[in-house]
């Protein structure tokens, strides 16, 4: 029951992407070497490094698309889409919800935003614990948080462009991406959709010693048919 089927009609070729204009994805805020950045500081724990990291990432998502995010409706955006592929919430029961777009934030944003507040699973207080499930929550945050950032690509980059905020967004996805390879947080078959920005983001971030063959591998290349997640 997929909305996304264009009516009655030949699938469109796809659209230009806007974003991987050159003059687009040179745009950064800083000329930072992220793969350093990203790697696990000697003397710090693991869970710790992850743990302040998601958190930090889910901050700069969720700010990122609050600058769009009146231009994201019920109206404009009526399925959670990124290219040809569209995302449906599953809830605590694993029940399918068909969503629009701002729903589907919202319902990330909210459970994420519970996640990292509940010290049982991000704790802060010295000597506590990490759960056994910490890693696995983490990767589920990272594969939401992905769909927020290739949602924002896909449907929301002109606003970007005209808030002046695309070197903002390439910056953050530069170093989030480059962060989730690090750690395998998301499979690669994830983030297959957004390939052809990641090659062009990330190929200057020294991305390519560490596991960039993995999207590639997959197929990546343009999807005429709709998908279901």
């Amino acid at each position: 029951k997929s909305k996304a089927k264009p009516n009655g009609k030949k699938p469109a070729p796809e659209e230009k992407k806007l974003y991987l204009e050159p003059e687009y994805t040179k745009s950064r805020i800083t000329d930072f070497e992220f793969k350093e950045l990203v790697m696990l500081p000697r003397e710090i724990d693991l869970n710790e490094w992850l743990a302040s990291n998601t958190t930090t990432f889910f901050h700069h998502i969720n700010l990122q698309y609050s600058t769009i995010s009146e231009f994201c409706t019920g109206e404009s955006c009526q399925t959670m889409a990124v290219c040809n592929t569209q995302y449906y919430w599953y809830d605590e029961r694993g029940k399918k919800i068909k969503c629009t777009a701002p729903q589907y934030v919202d319902f990330v944003m909210s459970s994420v935003q519970k996640l990292v507040t509940d010290e049982d699973v991000f704790p802060t207080k010295y000597g506590k614990e990490f759960p056994n499930s910490f890693e696995s929550l983490v990767k589920k945050i990272c594969k939401y948080l992905f769909h927020v950032l290739a949602h924002i690509y896909s449907s929301h980059f002109k606003e970007t462009l005209a808030l002046e905020l695309h070197g903002h967004l390439n910056t953050l996805y530069t170093h989030f991406i480059l962060f989730i390879r690090e750690f395998n947080l998301v499979d690669p078959k994830e983030t297959t959709i957004m390939d052809d920005l990641t090659e062009v983001l990330c190929s200057s971030s020294g991305s390519s010693s560490n596991g960039s063959g993995n999207g590639s591998s997959n197929g990546a290349g343009a999807q005429n048919h709709v998908k279901e997640r």
